[in-house]
């Protein structure tokens, strides 16, 4: 299985992805328009994060957006309940090899 490597801008937080993306999630929210998210949703089991970040949980309390507290990059979102079985990855976070080429997927999430 191929791992993914990325991290934020410092390096504090690094992420290993053992999944390769098939499409992106560009998201208008209040929140995703201003961090540039570009998300993708794997199982949790798939991902392995490293480094200590700061959690800001919004809106409905379903999910803590994950960031680093020297550099500010936004590296993943986890759901509050246990149970739900996907995370989301901050693919912007990756070489952009990575995700240059995949087809995005827009959502309005600004109007939900």
């Amino acid at each position: 299985m191929i791992e993914h490597r990325g991290s934020c801008h410092c390096g504090r937080i690094a992420l290993a992805l053992r999944d390769t993306p098939v499409e992106a999630t560009a998201c208008n929210c209040s929140v995703c328009r201003r961090i540039a998210g570009l998300w993708h949703y794997p199982a949790p089991s798939l991902v392995t994060v490293t480094g200590e970040g700061v959690a800001y949980r919004q809106g409905d309390g379903a999910l803590d957006l994950w960031h680093c507290p020297v550099c500010g990059c936004t590296t993943h979102w986890t759901p509050t309940d246990p149970a739900y079985p996907r995370m989301g990855v901050n693919l912007r976070m990756f070489d952009p090899a990575l995700w240059r080429s995949l087809p995005v997927r827009r959502v309005d999430g600004a109007s939900h």
